[in-house]
């Protein structure tokens, strides 16, 4: 089985998409290339300012403190996460989502094998048609 992904190109071009993310997981584990500081993750969906990405952690793996130019949500697909948003720590778990105002420094951080699905929105000028 390959475990070549597609290019983004390629997989964007649809007028429409449903996503499996049992099948995006299982893919994502199934890369026979290294994980990077413990995780994994694969652009989902990226257009017009909005971006839908899937990652895979592995125990002990965090994504740093950073932020983001849009809004953003973060929802648990399996196991646990520790989000850190402005200094304070909360447990997110399934059925759970995290939603950030543009610019609001976080971090996520997984003690146990994760997965998330984190989404990005860009804020358009309205004020400019």
């Amino acid at each position: 089985m390959s475990t070549e992904r597609e290019p983004p190109a390629e997989r964007f071009a649809v007028d429409s998409m449903t996503l499996d993310f049992r099948s995006e997981l299982a893919a994502l584990r199934a890369e026979t290339t290294p994980a990077a500081h413990g995780r994994r993750q694969k652009t989902l969906f990226k257009h017009a300012g909005r971006t839908i990405a899937l990652f895979v952690m592995d125990a002990g793996a965090a994504l740093q403190e950073h932020d983001a130019a849009g809004t953003v949500t973060i929802q648990p697909v399996e196991g646990e996460l520790i989000a850190t948003v402005q200094g304070k720590e909360q447990r997110l778990r399934t059925g759970q989502i995290l939603v950030l105002q543009p610019r609001v420094r976080h971090s996520i951080r997984a003690d146990a094998p994760s997965a998330f699905l984190l989404q990005i929105s860009l804020e358009h000028d309205t004020t400019t048609g």
